[in-house]
């Protein structure tokens, strides 16, 4: 069996966290595949190493003078080979860092030094093989991610390695110029790792011990969850819940491969398991509530809507000529309902409002701002009578209006609309009726 294990930035912000991890990777012969992040924060008042790079190359950008930052980020990795004793410099890299800075490399070249020099580090203190990122991971013309070449020329190259460091977040380009991943892209490079070896595992370890049913920030001490499916994880990552760049999810999925979110800090902890598809039942109805304050719902009447042929499309074509996406569109006879982002549409409300009345002919449009939409994601809903009508309940009970309730199709989630004022107090209530009233 082969385990790919990705450390996230706070698992390797220091020598210490770095010994932790490397106790972590010893104690399983299986974890022969290590993907490091780039150096996290050490205290609450640090700065990540990432950042400082980027901050670095800003210097660059507008021609003043970059070379004392950059010592700065030396500082910060050779305090970490210090503190494990080890017999590396890293003086040639940062010489060629600092040429290329000058040379004007790209802020996707800066940013990625960061996991590239950790990379470097992390193969040293193990005694494993480093592959460089930018010669197994590719992006092609357009900037996108080339998966079958990726695919193929990683498979290769790691069959020749017993054990490999491949740094995360970043690839190249046809050009050999380097490109990078949106934030947190780690997570995906250990996906892409774990399709190209076959592994019976992708353990992603980082500062939480897996994913949590609610925000901590809002529910105090939540429940963990034990095992969730990749369409749960999905819809909860889409309403905002992150643990995981919701893009690490495709290449492991694809091969079936489950993913194991850790903590560096617990490692005795189990964790949270993302699988494909599960028979063990959850504890609890739901899986998880999250959700995003910030939404505006454009109510569109219209007498005898249902019956006009292509007007749905009408009015979201209203939308597409805004460059506006929409979240949720719940519909009666003759009302229809448009979620979009608050931020995206203030600036052109009355141009999509033009826009629909030309298009759509309604009857009226009525905006209401500062909404909040929560998603309920379970696959125990499905099976279980009355789960919209305890959510009811539980929200009349807190004295909280609902203003909209949207199911899918596949009665894997609900996503429910109230005002932003009630947002925390609405999961809170949701949370009490489904976990604290079964504990």
């Amino acid at each position: 069996m082969i385990k790919v294990v990705k450390f996230g930035g706070s698992s390797l912000a220091s020598a210490e966290q770095f010994a932790k991890v490397g106790k972590i990777i010893q104690a399983d012969k299986e974890r022969r595949y290590v993907v490091p992040s780039a150096p996290g924060k050490r205290n609450a008042k640090d700065t990540k190493v990432t950042d400082m790079l980027y901050a670095c190359y800003a210097l660059v950008e507008a021609e003043e003078e970059f070379r004392i930052p950059l010592m700065k980020i030396k500082d910060r990795y050779d305090t970490i080979i210090n503190g494990l004793n080890l017999k590396l410099s890293l003086e040639e890299e940062f010489r060629k860092i600092s040429e290329n800075f000058k040379n004007k490399a790209g802020v996707d070249y800066a940013a990625s030094r960061g996991e590239y020099l950790n990379g470097i580090i992390m193969a040293n203190y193990l005694g494993y093989e480093f592959v460089d990122a930018a010669e197994v991971i590719f992006f092609d013309e357009n900037g996108d991610f080339d998966a079958d070449k990726t695919n193929k020329v990683l498979s290769e190259r790691l069959e020749k390695c017993k054990t490999a460091v491949v740094p995360g977040f970043y690839g190249s380009m046809p050009d050999g110029s380097i490109k990078t991943f949106s934030r947190g892209g780690s997570d995906i490079t250990g996906s892409i790792v774990a399709r190209a070896v076959h592994a019976a595992c992708y353990e992603n370890w980082t500062d939480v011990s897996g994913f949590l049913i609610a925000d901590p920030r809002i529910i105090k001490n939540p429940e963990p969850i034990k095992t969730i499916t990749y369409r749960e994880l999905r819809e909860l990552s889409y309403m905002g819940a992150s643990v995981l760049h919701e893009d690490a999810v495709f290449p492991v999925r694809k091969a079936g491969i489950p993913i194991n979110i850790r903590n560096t800090n617990a490692p005795e902890d189990a964790g949270t398991w993302i699988v494909e598809s599960t028979c063990h039942q959850s504890k609890y109805t739901i899986t998880g509530i999250a959700g995003k304050k910030g939404f505006v719902s454009v109510n569109i009447d219209k007498d005898m809507m249902n019956s006009e042929v292509g007007f749905g499309r009408k009015v979201l074509s209203a939308f597409e000529e805004n460059n506006i996406s929409f979240e949720h569109m719940p519909s009666g006879i003759d009302t229809m309902t448009v979620f979009v982002h608050q931020p995206e549409f203030e600036g052109k409300e009355q141009a999509v409002i033009s826009a629909i009345h030309r298009l759509a002919k309604p009857d009226s449009i009525e905006l209401e701002a500062d909404l909040a939409l929560i998603a309920v994601v379970g696959r125990g809903m499905k099976s279980t009578r009355g789960t919209a009508g305890r959510i009811f309940s539980a929200l009349a009970h807190a004295n909280i209006n609902v203003k909209m309730i949207d199911q899918g199709s596949s009665e894997l989630n609900i996503i429910i609309g109230v005002s932003n004022a009630d947002f925390e107090n609405a999961i809170r209530a949701i949370y009490d009726i489904f976990v604290e009233t079964q504990l």
